[in-house]
């Protein structure tokens, strides 16, 4: 059963500063089960020739993606982004940057979105498709991964064991 926006969880105090959206401009501007919006400003968002850099787009249609994952299927599971495509229409020179993820697909284990970010006139910039999995959630609250690569071992993690193969038994 989908949850509402206010219940998502917030960035632990020692990642709350290290927010990429915050440091972006981006600002949710709605969260439904049906659609979530949001946007980012091209300024302080450009590549080297005045553009909106295409990655800014990436970020907005990922965040978008995975907050909308979030309202289906937490507090029970973590929506974890697995494959992100984004097909660059048209540049954006100045002012925002809308984006609006809608649900393609929600099951069980995976949820897809399509993500649709316009510019203040309405011309399509970025159609974006992002695809989650979803993960079980750490054991404690607030136990999430604290270092790079550090995260609690999932059923059907590969072995890591020399030559990445089990020990054979004889």
């Amino acid at each position: 059963m989908p949850i509402d926006a206010s219940q998502l969880p917030q960035a632990p105090p020692e990642y709350a500063a290290e927010q990429l959206g915050d440091r972006m401009g981006m600002e949710i501007l709605s969260a439904t089960p049906d659609a979530v919006v949001g946007r980012i400003p091209v300024a302080g968002n450009r590549q080297p020739y005045g553009l909106l850099h295409g990655g800014a787009s990436g970020v907005l249609a990922e965040t978008l993606g995975s907050m909308l994952s979030a309202l289906h299927v937490m507090p029970g599971k973590l929506p974890v982004g697995l494959e992100l495509g984004c097909t660059h229409h048209r540049s954006a020179t100045s002012g925002y940057v809308t984006g609006t993820a809608r649900p393609v697909h929600v099951g069980r284990t995976t949820s897809t979105s399509e993500i649709v970010l316009v510019d203040d006139e309405g011309r399509r910039v970025c159609t974006a498709k992002l695809t989650c999995v979803h993960r079980d959630l750490p054991s404690q609250e607030g136990d999430l991964p604290s270092q790079e690569g550090d995260r609690p071992s999932q059923e059907g993690d590969r072995p890591s064991q020399e030559g990445d193969r089990p020990p054979q038994e004889g």
